[in-house]
């Protein structure tokens, strides 16, 4: 059955168009509460888009109408929102957010009481009501809004608790990118708390920064901070805190296949991995390599976090991610969390006492070049004569050496090429060519 607001992630677009309105969000907090159940309590926690005011009181309003009762968390990471939901007993949690994206987009997720995405089965349920007339229950039963106070106090603990015992990060220098997000606050509180020394980074937001030039997609400023200040790390997080990349003291990007890798060898040494680790179609084959070298079983999932967590619960593993890093160690938390995943890399450096860049000598990728493609909708690239012909000929030139994958976002109207083989010269050239190839099919199509 198609939904038709859920995507792979939640309901995600531009503001003030269809279904990012006032009015929709209305409507949904009225539907998730009538699906949800009345008298119990909801949480709804946001990043820091100057819309999310917006959004919140409507959601508010909308649960308030369905005799629902709401805390509100307030700017927090999306993780965050996952463990409060799952600890404060709540029926269900919400996040205000568009992850990575623009300030001018945004868009809502839900969380089960036990800290998951929601079931297909309640993302259905919610759509039925989406279709019924807006309704209010008696004054009487109407729901309350409350403030949770110690919310962020909460989550710090939480982090801090996801290392050993006794281990804290005294005499790291350590950079810290926040996309002035939701992690703009905890972040640095988590890291100083442990006695690293902390210069911050992109943690002064306004409504319209969150990802503008910072943050996971856009590193450069924190590569340049590292080597300015002469620190041991970088770490970057995006604009709801659930993805993490880092750079190392030279400078270098370390993403999330090497991340991935630098937890999962940790976790192999102390005997505490439980199984294989899960992947993306988009996750580096040199991660697989590095992983299947030690004996450790490798397994692609479908692109997006939920995918990887489907994969986890399936095979019984604990261990998964997606290059852009989104990590999700199941022995920790319930999904992805940039703050807790960046924890347990700075645990693995602290155990084995090398650097960030000495531990990602284990894992040689191999060249990838993703571009992004316009796609106008409508548009099915597997239908493309002109399109899979290109494909055909890029597979030949690999002679088998490498992988090409076409991947639609979720999230974005836009279409991922991605071409990885042993030379990046020809990588490039041929991922550059079929990007070319899709913006002529739809342009013929669309002209």
């Amino acid at each position: 059955m198609i939904k038709k607001y859920f995507g792979t992630d939640g309901i995600r677009g531009k503001v003030g168009e269809a279904p990012i309105t006032a009015e929709f969000m209305l409507k949904l907090g009225w539907a998730a509460g009538r699906v949800l159940g009345q008298g119990g309590k909801v949480l709804i926690g946001k990043d820091t888009r100057i819309s999310g005011y917006m959004f919140e009181s409507a959601l508010e309003a909308g649960l308030s109408a369905a005799g629902v009762n709401i805390g509100l968390l307030g700017p927090l990471p999306t993780p965050a929102i996952a463990y409060l939901t799952r600890t404060l007993h709540a029926q269900a949690g919400i996040v205000i957010s568009a992850s990575h994206n623009p300030y001018y987009d945004n868009g809502v997720k839900f969380f089960s009481a036990q800290g998951a995405k929601l079931p297909d089965d309640i993302e259905h349920a919610i759509e039925r009501e989406l279709e019924r007339p807006l309704s209010c229950v008696d004054s009487a039963q109407l729901g309350k809004a409350e403030r949770v106070s110690d919310a962020a106090g909460r989550y710090i603990e939480f982090c801090k608790s996801s290392i050993p015992p006794g281990m804290d990060f005294g005499r790291m220098k350590l950079v810290v990118d926040c996309a002035h997000g939701a992690a703009y606050r905890v972040a640095p509180k988590v890291l100083r708390e442990l006695g690293a020394e902390v210069i911050k980074l992109g943690a002064e937001p306004d409504g319209l920064n969150i990802n503008a030039n910072c943050g996971s997609i856009h590193p450069q400023n924190l590569q340049s901070a590292v080597l300015k200040h002469g620190a041991d790390l970088g770490i970057a997080l995006d604009g709801d805190g659930d993805r993490v990349i880092m750079v190392d003291h030279k400078g270098e990007l370390v993403d999330g296949d090497e991340l991935l890798f630098i937890i999962a060898l940790s976790r192999l040494q102390e005997k505490t991995l439980g199984g294989g680790v899960v992947g993306t179609l988009m996750s580096n084959f040199g991660l697989e390599t590095a992983l299947k070298q030690r004996g450790v079983e490798f397994d692609r999932a479908a692109v997006g976090d939920r995918y990887v967590l489907e994969r986890l619960h399936q095979k019984g593993w604990l261990l998964g991610g997606e290059s852009s890093g989104h990590i999700i160690c199941l022995d920790r938390t319930t999904t992805g969390d940039g703050i807790i995943s960046a924890l347990q890399v700075l645990a693995a450096l602290r155990q084995t006492g090398v650097t960030l860049y000495e531990s990602k000598q284990g894992i040689t990728k191999y060249p990838q070049c993703l571009i992004n493609v316009k796609l106008t909708r409508g548009f099915d690239i597997e239908k493309s004569k002109a399109v899979q012909d290109a494909v055909q000929h890029a597979q030949v030139q690999l002679n088998g050496q490498g992988r090409i994958l076409l991947r639609p976002s979720g999230t974005e109207p836009l279409v991922r090429v991605m071409v990885e083989g042993g030379d990046q010269r020809q990588v490039e050239t041929l991922a550059g060519h079929l990007a070319s190839v899709i913006s002529q099919a739809i342009s013929e199509v669309y002209s």
